[in-house]
C-alpha cells in the first residue's frame, strides 16, 4: 500500500442548488422569526407594565378596586407567583408518575392492538378545551373528592397541607391540582411513549438474555436511555400547568395569600393566569397594566423553567451517555483477512473450533467437586 492510498480522502462538496438555498433561507428565517417574536413579546410586556411597576400603590387608581390592600407591585405579584408554582407542583406530583406509567404500559406491556387504541385515546385528551375540563372539574371532580377531603381533614388535620376549615363546596387547590394533572397527562404520555419505543432493541434483548425480568429490563435498559426524554416531557407538562387559565379560574376559590392548604375555601393561593382572566374586565387602565406586569412575571418564570430544563437535560445526557469509550487494542490484519475467508466470525477467531467440537466452541463446563 502506498502513502497516497493511506492519505485521508479529500472531502467532496456538491454544488449548491437553488432549492438548497431556498430551504436554508426559509429555515434560517424561521429560527430568526422565533427570536424576533419572543423579543417583541418581552418588549411589549415591559413597556406596558412599567407604569404600574413604578407607580405608588398607596394612592390613586391602584389603591382600590382589584389592586386594593397592596402597597407595591411586589406585594401584589408574589402571592400570585406562589399560587402558580404551587398548583403546578401539585399537578406534576399527581400527573407525572401516572403519565409515565401509561406510556410504559402502552410501549412495553399492552397488546399491540389495544396499545394503539389507548394511545389514540390519550392523545385525544390534548384536544379537549380548557373550559370543558373546568366544567368537568365543577360538576364531577369537586363532589367526587369532597368526602375524601373531609375524611383526610378530620384524621390528618394536624398536618399543614390538610389543616384548616374543610371546604363545603369543593373549590379547593386539591381539586384544581387533580384537573391540572389530567390536563398534562397527554403531553407527558405521548413524549415518553415515543422515547420508550426508541430504546435500542439490542439493549432490551441483552438484559433479557442475562436473565432479567420484564421490570428489570425496563429499569436497567429503558429508563437510563429515556432519562433525558422523560425529564423533557415532565418540564413541558410543567409549562402547560403554569399557563393554564380557565380550568383553574372556574374551579378554585382563591385569595391573594401564601397558603399550603389543600382543602380550604377562600384560603387558596391564586394563579397568575386565572387572576388576569377574572380581573381584567373590571380593572381600570393602570390596574390592567398591573395585570400585564403579572403576565411579565409569568413570562420570566416560563423562561427560567425552560433554561433550567435545557441545563438539566444537557447534564443528564452527558452523565448517561457522555462517557468516553475505552479504546480497543489494535486489530491484527491477519484476523481481518481470516474474517473475509471464513464462513463465520467464530470460525475465523477459532480456526480449530469445528474440528475439535463439531458444534463450535463450547463454554467451559464447571468442574466437579474437588477432594
Amino acid at each position: 500500500m502506498t502513502e497516497s492510498s493511506l492519505a485521508a480522502p479529500r472531502r467532496i462538496t456538491a454544488k449548491a442548488r437553488p432549492s438548497d438555498r431556498i430551504f436554508k433561507f426559509l429555515s434560517t428565517g424561521s429560527a430568526t422569526l422565533i427570536l424576533v417574536i419572543l423579543a417583541g413579546v418581552a418588549l411589549f410586556l415591559i413597556v406596558k407594565a412599567a407604569p404600574a411597576i413604578a407607580a405608588d400603590w398607596t394612592k390613586g387608581d391602584l389603591a382600590g378596586g382589584t389592586t386594593a390592600h397592596h402597597t407595591s407591585f411586589l406585594s401584589y405579584t408574589a402571592p400570585l407567583i406562589w399560587g402558580t408554582l404551587w398548583s403546578s407542583i401539585i399537578a406534576l406530583i399527581m400527573g407525572a408518575p401516572v403519565a409515565i406509567g401509561i406510556a410504559l404500559f402502552i410501549s412495553h406491556y399492552a397488546p399491540r392492538r389495544f396499545a394503539g387504541i389507548l394511545a389514540y385515546l390519550v392523545d385525544l385528551l390534548a384536544a379537549v378545551p380548557s373550559i370543558i375540563f373546568g366544567l368537568w372539574g365543577i360538576f364531577t371532580i369537586r363532589p367526587f373528592l369532597l368526602p375524601f377531603q373531609h375524611w383526610l381533614n378530620a384524621h390528618a388535620g394536624w398536618f399543614p397541607l390538610f389543616g384548616g376549615q374543610a371546604s363545603q363546596s369543593g373549590s379547593t387547590m386539591f381539586a384544581a391540582g387533580v384537573v391540572l394533572a389530567v390536563m398534562i397527562l397527554p403531553i407527558i404520555t405521548s413524549i415518553t411513549r415515543e422515547i420508550f419505543l426508541q430504546t435500542p432493541r439490542l439493549h432490551e434483548e441483552a438484559a433479557l438474555a442475562l436473565g432479567a425480568t420484564k421490570w428489570e429490563t425496563v429499569r436497567l435498559a429503558v429508563f437510563p436511555y429515556a432519562r433525558s426524554g422523560m425529564l423533557s416531557a415532565i418540564l413541558l407538562g410543567l409549562g402547560r400547568a403554569l399557563g393554564e387559565t380557565m380550568a383553574v379560574a372556574m374551579i378554585l376559590s382563591p385569595s391573594l395569600v401564601f397558603s399550603l392548604r389543600l382543602f380550604t375555601d377562600n384560603q387558596n393561593s391564586q394563579t397568575i393566569a386565572a387572576n388576569i382572566a377574572l380581573n381584567f374586565p373590571e380593572s381600570n387602565e393602570l390596574q390592567r397594566e398591573a395585570l400585564i406586569g403579572t403576565g411579565l412575571a409569568l413570562f420570566v418564570i416560563s423562561l427560567v423553567v425552560n433554561f433550567a430544563a435545557r441545563f438539566i437535560i444537557g447534564r443528564t445526557g452527558r452523565s448517561s451517555g457522555g462517557k468516553k469509550a475505552k479504546s480497543l487494542p489494535p486489530t491484527n490484519p491477519s484476523t481481518i483477512l481470516a474474517l473475509d475467508d471464513a464462513e463465520s466470525p467464530l470460525e475465523a477467531l477459532h480456526p480449530h473450533a469445528s474440528s475439535a467440537h463439531p458444534e463450535g466452541v463450547k463454554p467451559s463446563q464447571p468442574e466437579g467437586p474437588r477432594s
